[in-house]
């Protein structure tokens, strides 16, 4: 019995010695938005959009001058020769039409990849800064409900934003961004 009682009196010792897990919570849609580099890409798919746009718009006023004349013209020819007027003309657009949607979908293509490596960076950022600053787990807040409920004191979100802004604008490395959140969080 006196075994027992001093195995578990030692299992308790050992048990209180360990470190406190640290434990903290970023909201990921507030991390992703605030990052600067999101926004960055944001705005520049947005000028590459305008531009699409007016190109399309252009095209647009483009094809409907080009079906005026070319209706013009045809209705002073034999019906077969209207037909094969009529395919030449919704070829050559047909074509035109193909190129726009490419154009569109290669863009849409290119913003995804874009905001993937968003993610990537802030998922690494997030891992050095949580091992660099001693935390045993950084959970994501998400509208999947992966953190229904945290403490506010818990939610690192401002300061691992504010830190992923300052290696963005640094163009530095992450982990010595990081690093120097923590010294300046020590002071």
């Amino acid at each position: 019995m006196k075994k027992i009682i001093l195995a578990l009196v030692v299992l308790a010792a050992v048990a209180s010695c360990q470190e406190p897990q640290k434990i903290a919570f970023v909201d990921n849609g507030e991390v992703i938005n605030d990052y600067q580099m999101k926004i960055d890409i944001e705005s520049k798919f947005k000028k590459k959009d305008e531009d699409y746009k007016k190109k399309t718009d252009s095209i647009g006023r483009a094809y409907q001058l080009d079906a005026q004349q070319t209706q013009l013209r045809l209705s002073k020819l034999s019906p077969q020769k209207q037909q094969e007027g009529s395919q030449e003309f919704s070829q050559k657009w047909q074509g035109i039409q193909q190129q726009l949607q490419f154009d569109q979908q290669q863009m849409q293509q290119d913003f995804n990849v874009e905001m993937d490596s968003v993610i990537v960076k802030v998922k690494e950022f997030v891992g050095a800064y949580g091992k660099t600053n001693g935390y045993t787990y950084i959970l994501g807040k998400n509208e999947a409900g992966s953190v229904l409920y945290g403490s506010e004191a818990n939610d690192i979100s401002e300061q691992i934003a504010k830190a992923l802004n300052e290696a963005y604008g640094k163009k530095d490395d992450v982990k010595a961004v990081a690093t120097e959140d923590k010294e300046a969080s020590k002071k």
